[in-house]
């Protein structure tokens, strides 16, 4: 897997906005995706018999511009959710210093396994908003898409999400990948044309 045409961090600013603006969202079936409120690993680890998290690059970072609160630097850890060895997205987490320091334990001795069962499964992270946004076809993340063999000829859809511990908010945001968005289509498709029960 080719991913040396940029280098970490691979996220790029983008304007994010509330997810209740509907009107901007893409058609279903990815729009059913992008809102849907459960972990997105469970969701994809239903669509394959292989599921693996190949970590991009983590580390003390400062964000981006308007992408998380004025602070120096945050712990940024970058991911791709892959499916049946298929990049389907683009993963980016942004970490308060301040918890990363009272839970460096889970944060750090990640690994290759998905945040999502450390967010969902232990009942120790609230989430919060949900917010979208679209990227352009000549962008980084596009870029990074076509390194992985997946030319991008059309907006990308991605969301973020606030997760609450405490006083303390972290942020992850989630961008489909065109396998994913082709593979998701074909899914609504086969399951349109199958017969009612």
């Amino acid at each position: 897997m080719n991913v040396t045409s940029l280098s970490f961090p691979y996220g790029e600013s983008i304007q994010w906005f509330c997810s209740q603006n509907t009107e901007k969202l893409p058609p279903v079936p990815l729009k059913n995706w992008l809102l849907a409120t459960g972990s997105l690993t469970q969701r994809l680890k239903s669509c394959c018999t292989q599921f693996d998290v190949i970590v991009l690059g983590e580390g003390k970072q400062q964000p981006l511009a308007g992408e998380y609160a004025p602070e120096d630097t945050v712990w940024i850890r970058e991911v791709l959710l892959c499916l049946d060895t298929v990049p389907w997205v683009f993963a980016r987490t942004l970490i308060p210093q301040a918890l990363l320091s009272e839970r460096q334990a889970d944060f750090l001795g990640l690994g290759n396994r998905p945040l999502g069962e450390l967010l969902f499964n232990q009942g120790l992270f609230t989430p919060g908003k949900m917010e979208v946004a679209s990227f352009s076809h000549a962008g980084r993340l596009a870029q990074l898409a076509a390194s992985l063999q997946q030319p991008v000829t059309h907006t990308l859809w991605g969301r973020r999400r606030y997760f609450h511990h405490g006083a303390h908010e972290m942020l992850v945001s989630e961008v489909f990948l065109p396998a994913a968005e082709r593979a998701i289509q074909a899914m609504a498709v086969s399951a349109a044309s199958q017969p009612p029960p």
